[in-house]
């Protein structure tokens, strides 16, 4: 039997509907209070054991014991509350090591459901014999995780293939554990810090949501198809492929990946594998997934993360994933320029955009504050800054003005302190930023979009008046890249300046050059100290040529830069 490549199917994901859910178990009250039961006595004896170790002195003695108890009670209480210990087990700068590793257990070691009835769903879903299925397939499961587990296998064209079949019973697991954890938020919401008790049922609802549509896998299987178009132009990234004529709601074959999975007691990769390329790899394609496609993964932990023998990182488990709209894409890049630039006012108008801050809120006494907050943030080294920096500091703001978590960003948040937390299980001594950084910097010099050119200049000018050092400092924080290539960069500079809207920045430059009634001979000097290393003769005048190549010399004379030297030439007279 030979494996198709059928498209995906079109079906409408699972929907998620707590007004449903609600109504549900309205009728059935004693579902929701005997559920509330299990819940609150299973975690109420662990804490209860924390306390008691530390009234009777014993907390270093047990810890280990109450790390295994932790781990325990939340398998026991269901995948809900799995995937809370695994957003956990991705923060080794938060929790305790012993506490780290029992909760990364939960990524894909967990206990496995009955081979019979993972047999009995993978024939009745998909309509044949396993036999007649796959040629072979693993007698037991290869990992367990909160909604499903994973067997080994081949099909009969001698593809090696995952196949993923979902436990048993799931939506009514889910449905009851989501009505608890709404009706928690209601009643206690308002007794929240952070500004959090409005909005925490739309963040309930919101990750519901996600987690009906991680149990759809023909969804699943939409969603890594859509994220290997986005990365098919960078060969760093691995998607697998997905096997459609063997793939239903409830079970899903795609490619086998062989590789290292990013988990505590393999984060040291063999000496074969550059821990800090991986690193470098996860930052920029959660950057690229959040400000160039709006396509993200929002699940990112150790479990669905593989170091590959040729250096490649492969991504698997698409089921959580999130957009953003291409407002909110520009927000967060407007955000980091503003941030840059120390404009707290138009940062704050950001917050506004984006949904932290409602639209009737009076900016004025907040944009002191995020002065206050964010002026610490930037003075501080690159060496000593993090995400856990921007959060804690910002946690602040949010007791003493009305911020608020838009549910969207929740994910956006909770995928950026993931994919953190890998990077420092990769690395201790890493800092996101090294690499964020350069891929921000890199962008705004390349000035790709006419979005990105404005945002440059916007970085460029301030008041009028071009900023050297900031261009200074994009340039050499760009080179902390080993990627990043100055001649394109200067070349599309060229195209840009000889374009028709390149005309005004000519001007500006000119002027910039003789501001202040001087010759800013030093700036251009310490400049091209900088940069002199990149630009060799012959590659200077390449990049020239090239920007030239599509101009007629009849086209040079109506030039608009040259409209603007003329301008700028006589400006200069009259100053002199």
């Amino acid at each position: 039997m030979v494996a198709t490549t059928s498209s995906s199917p079109s079906s409408p994901a699972m929907p998620y509907d707590p007004q449903a859910i609600a109504r549900y178990y309205r009728w059935r009250p004693w579902l929701l209070l005997w559920r509330t039961f299990q819940i609150l006595s299973s975690l109420g004896r662990f804490v209860w054991g924390l306390k008691w170790d530390q009234w009777t002195r014993q907390t270093e003695r047990n810890r280990f014991r109450r790390a295994i108890q932790l781990r325990r009670v939340l398998t026991g209480l269901g995948p809900t509350f799995i995937k809370i210990g695994q957003a956990l087990s991705t923060r080794p700068d938060l929790v305790r090591k012993e506490f780290l590793e029992e909760l990364i257990l939960l990524q894909d070691q967990l206990p496995p459901f009955p081979n019979k009835k993972a047999l009995a769903l993978i024939e009745r879903e998909l309509g044949r014999p396993v036999s007649e299925l796959y040629r072979s397939m693993s007698p037991q499961p290869v990992a367990a995780a909160s909604l499903g587990q994973v067997y080994r296998g081949e099909l009969w064209d001698g593809d090696a293939i995952a196949i993923k079949v979902q436990r048993p019973k799931l939506v009514p697991k889910i449905s009851l554990d989501l009505a608890v954890i709404r009706k928690a938020v209601v009643w206690f919401g308002p007794f929240l810090p952070l500004n959090l008790g409005h909005n925490l049922s739309v963040i309930v609802d919101e990750f519901g949501t996600k987690l009906f549509e991680e149990i759809d896998y023909l969804n699943e299987g939409r969603n890594a198809e859509r994220f290997a178009d986005n990365f098919a132009a960078y060969p760093d990234v691995k998607v697998p492929k997905i096997y459609w004529e063997y793939t239903s709601q409830r079970v899903l074959t795609l490619e086998w990946i062989e590789g290292t999975k990013l988990t505590a007691s393999q984060c040291m990769v063999n000496g074969k594998r550059d821990p800090d390329a991986l690193v470098r790899t996860g930052v920029v394609s959660s950057l690229r997934q959040l400000l160039e496609f709006g396509f993200f993964h929002a699940d990112p932990h150790p479990g669905n993360l593989f170091a590959m023998p040729d250096g490649r990182m492969a991504y698997i488990d698409f089921g959580m994933m999130d957009q953003l709209d291409q407002v909110a894409k520009e927000t967060l890049v407007d955000s980091v320029v503003h941030l840059i630039n120390q404009d707290y006012r138009l940062l704050a108008q950001d917050f506004v955009k984006l949904g932290f801050l409602t639209p009737e809120t009076d900016i004025r006494p907040i944009v002191p504050a995020l002065e206050s907050v964010f002026s610490e943030i930037i003075d501080v080294s690159v060496k000593d800054f993090n995400f856990q920096t921007i959060t804690d500091q910002f946690s602040g703001l949010m007791y003493e003005y009305p911020f608020r978590l838009p549910a969207k960003f929740a994910l956006i948040i909770r995928s950026l302190v993931t994919q953190e937390g890998v990077a420092l299980c990769l690395n201790p001594d890493f800092k996101i930023v090294e690499v964020a950084y350069p891929y921000v910097a890199r962008r705004l010099l390349a000035g790709e979009t006419p979005e990105f050119q404005r945002r440059l200049l916007e970085v460029l000018f301030k008041d009028g008046k071009f900023q050297w050092q900031r261009l200074e400092n994009l340039i050499e924080i760009a080179r902390t890249d080993d990627s990043f290539d100055l001649i394109p960069t200067a070349q599309f500079g060229l195209q840009y300046l000889f374009s028709g809207d390149g005309g005004f920045f000519l001007k500006q430059i000119v002027l910039a050059l003789t501001e202040d009634e001087r010759l800013h001979t030093e700036e251009v000097s310490r400049l091209w100290d900088l940069v002199k290393e990149d630009f060799q003769p012959q590659r200077l005048l390449g990049a020239a040529f090239g920007a030239l190549a599509s101009f007629s010399e009849e086209a040079v004379a109506n030039w608009p830069p040259v409209v603007a030297i003329t301008t700028a030439q006589k400006e200069l007279q009259n100053v002199a």
